[in-house]
């Protein structure tokens, strides 16, 4: 008798409310599963703008972790932060606060309508904000996992910096990591991008309100740190676990390998948690590299308390380059994930020889 193969499963991610459709039949199709790996590019690193010495070939920094001192765009630097030659936002005066209009009811004509005014259907607002690059080390390193442990403790270092100084200004702080050109990087130098947001995107604002949604109908409880409690129980999603946080492939994975790293003790915002986290985001990048034998090109980003949130608990999510977003994705906003976050979780404690 054939083998039979495993249902298709819907599961919903706790944190938005989304839906990703689980199909593991599919991963018997032709694929490469290996991952692919951000090759050093000779010629860009002879033009690189980001490494140390070349400080003349970026916009006036913003700031930089220069530990023996010394003037700003001059060596010596171990993170350092630039605004973006090619923002996505019209930029705003690194001091001065971000325009809201993203998130009045003015910024929707449906909600404008809807209080007895005619509804603009193609109204356009100015997306004002702040868009940074912070380079995370000034060797040419082309990935994350690259850095030594104290090279990746000064980078994390500097995004919570860069989030803290635009977050009192900021509707959201959004930090992402985009390593690879396949991931989206224009520049192969390690480097985070920073966006200081006039609105509060309308995932995380369904996250946040969620995480009120729970604090009420429990009493208090926050949903993160429950679901973390479980993960911790259950074992079959966690990858890595140390003192100050966790390492699993989500319940509701999107795509092959997903991993989030969760604090322990809920914290609403990731700028504000002193060092947590670090470990296991050098714990995620040494599984990918042992499963894979290089680390991939991938995506991460975190996910902060919006201003003003008071229920919220922050994570960091990481996303490897290795599966492939097609049509009905794209169509339906529902994730189609062919790796369950199980198999993936046992493969990567396996390479970390948990």
């Amino acid at each position: 008798m054939a083998d039979e193969k495993p249902t298709p499963e819907i599961r919903l991610d706790q944190l938005t409310g989304l839906r990703t459709i689980l199909s593991p039949a599919r991963a018997d199709r032709p694929f490469d599963f290996g991952g692919t790996a951000t090759e050093e590019n000779s010629e860009a690193r002879e033009k690189c703008p980001f490494c140390e010495g070349r400080e003349d070939r970026t916009p006036p920094e913003t700031w930089a972790d220069r530990p023996g001192g010394g003037p700003p765009d001059s060596p010596g630097w171990r993170a350092r932060a630039v605004p973006n030659l090619y923002p996505a936002l019209a930029q705003t005066d690194e001091g001065g606060d971000v325009e809201d209009e993203g998130v009045t009811p003015a910024g929707d004509p449906l909600r404008a309508a809807s209080r007895g005014r005619e509804p603009d259907l193609f109204k356009a607002t100015v997306a004002t904000g702040f868009h940074e690059v912070i380079v995370n080390s000034p060797k040419h390193h082309t990935s994350l996992g690259q850095l030594d442990d104290s090279e990746l403790s000064a980078a994390v270092a500097g995004w919570r910096e860069r989030m803290s100084a635009h977050g009192e200004r900021a509707a959201y702080v959004q930090l992402i990591l985009n390593e690879g050109k396949e991931a989206g990087a224009s520049l192969e130098h390690s480097h985070a991008q920073l966006y200081a947001l006039g609105f509060v995107p309308a995932q995380v604002a369904r996250e946040r309100e969620r995480f009120i949604s729970y604090n009420q109908h429990t009493m208090g409880g926050d949903l993160l740190a429950e679901i973390a409690s479980e993960e911790v129980r259950r074992k079959e999603r966690l990858v890595a676990i140390d003192d100050d946080a966790l390492l699993i492939c989500p319940w509701a994975s999107r795509s092959p390998f997903e991993l989030r790293i969760v604090p322990r003790q809920p914290a609403p915002s990731f700028e504000r948690d002193g060092e947590v986290g670090v470990g296991m985001l050098r714990a995620a990048l040494r599984a990918l590299e042992a499963r894979f034998g290089q680390v991939p090109q991938f995506n991460a980003w975190t996910i902060t308390a919006p201003r003003g949130a008071e229920e919220f608990h922050w994570h960091l999510d990481l996303a490897p380059r290795i599966g492939i977003r097609a049509g009905f994705e794209m169509s339906t906003g529902v994730e189609l994930n062919v790796f369950p976050p199980e198999r993936a979780a046992a493969e990567l404690r396996e390479a970390l020889g948990s």
